[in-house]
């Protein structure tokens, strides 16, 4: 299809590490734009040796702040992931649904929450 890109995260990074937010901001700031096109975007992770979910939250999970749950879920596919990095992508999407869904509760939350830490 023509209208897919593939994206090659260790391409972009120029390294293996999915570690920084900076990081994934730079993976979003890429993907962003082809999803508002309408483009079919492959994520390749192939060659990552290392991958958390502060950088995962940063690059897919603000997607859903941008757009509709059906758009990112047909309009974005990951490929070259384990099981266990799988787990935490899910991980990362239900959150950023669960956020995305409510965002100035969740901020009066954490908020309220760091109150009390004073």
């Amino acid at each position: 299809m023509h209208n897919t890109i593939t994206i090659s995260i260790t391409d972009i990074l120029g390294c293996d590490l999915c570690i920084s937010s900076e990081d994934g901001q730079r993976i979003f700031e890429t993907i962003a734009p082809l999803i508002d096109e309408g483009k079919q975007v492959i994520l390749s992770f192939k060659g990552v040796s290392m991958l958390i979910s502060l950088f995962l939250n940063t690059a897919v999970g603000q997607l859903y702040g941008k757009f509709s749950d059906l758009e990112v879920r047909n309009q974005l596919d990951v490929e070259g992931l384990a099981a266990d990095d799988l787990e935490l992508l899910q991980g990362v999407v239900d959150n950023a649904k669960r956020y995305y869904s409510n965002p100035q509760e969740y901020d009066k939350a954490w908020a309220l929450e760091g109150d009390d830490e004073e």
